[in-house]
């Protein structure tokens, strides 16, 4: 079996174990492993027999290497950085839970060895998440328009909310007074979008949810539509330039940007290990039935 490992930074030396741990197992079962070139450079700064690992740094080394998962230690923003470098290959994420809530990061560090375990045993189910995709009459996100949670669009270097003119299929849906809009997908939907009080979509709902970030009308409300729709948006405002998010990546857009979201042609794949659920997931993150009290 060939893995990536997949990271960013080793934030100190009780982290630097569990990546230990990981590298240990992985030894001890033979697993042909391979590092992304940047996080070497942090391996290196703890432990210099690593130095032989081979390493790979971007999509094209990944299709000539070709491993059978990636394997991400952080937490969710991690992973989101890893699709850019995976894409439409599909190889499947195993994400390793180093950081603190984490819904696609779903596997605890205290389970690493066992996580190896099931994955050697083929104890687990491949999933799909879907993206959505973005076009732009200007140049935009041009290396890869796709989220795997969310795009954004928010006020820019000033207190005055923004105008976002939103349309489904063409037709008028809202014109938004807001500080922004969040278009998230079903697995965006425990993230920016939850916090402002966006609805927790099942990952297969085939769905987009449209959260307004504090919207100036009280009768305004975060709304679901089928991810088969097109989502057009216009922004206006008292400045020039606005910010618009893509998943953690952003750029700078203004009023002559005219976008459109629409579902991705090609879908994330993540390793979920027997036992996991997705709503196992959201009650133990999000503390679901359980009384202090007691």
């Amino acid at each position: 079996m060939k893995v990536l490992i997949y990271g960013h930074k080793i934030k100190d030396e009780t982290e630097f174990s569990y990546v230990e741990s990981l590298f240990s197992a992985a030894k001890e079962h033979e697993i042909l492993i391979t590092v992304y070139r940047p996080y070497m450079k942090e391996l290196l700064k703890y432990n210099l027999d690593y130095k032989g690992l081979p390493t790979i740094d971007n999509n094209r080394e990944l299709k000539e290497n070709l491993p059978d998962f990636v394997i991400t230690l952080g937490g969710d923003g991690t992973i989101l950085h890893a699709i850019t470098l995976i894409r439409e290959t599909g190889i499947p994420i195993l994400g390793i839970n180093l950081g603190r809530l984490g819904f696609l990061a779903s596997v605890e560090k205290k389970i690493l060895k066992k996580a190896i375990l099931q994955l050697l045993k083929k104890e687990f189910t491949i999933v799909s998440r879907s993206l959505l995709g973005l076009q732009c009459n200007l140049p935009l996100f041009t290396s890869f328009p796709f989220a795997l949670n969310d795009f954004t669009l928010n006020k820019r270097d000033t207190s005055s909310m923004i105008t976002i003119h939103t349309f489904v299929d063409d037709v008028l849906l809202n014109s938004y007074w807001a500080d922004g809009i969040i278009i998230s997908t079903p697995t965006g939907s425990t993230g920016y979008s939850l916090s402002c009080g966006g609805p927790i979509i099942f990952p297969d709902s085939q769905n987009f949810a449209i959260t307004p970030v504090a919207p100036h009308n009280l009768n305004v409300r975060p709304i679901v539509i089928p991810d088969n729709k097109k989502i057009s948006l216009k922004v206006e405002g008292r400045t020039d330039s606005f910010m618009c998010t893509l998943d953690s990546r952003y750029e700078t857009v203004t009023s002559e940007h005219l976008i459109e979201i629409n579902k991705g042609q090609f879908s994330m794949n993540f390793v979920q290990l027997k036992g996991q659920t997705f709503m196992k997931t959201i009650s133990e993150k999000l503390l679901w039935g359980l009384d202090k009290r007691n």
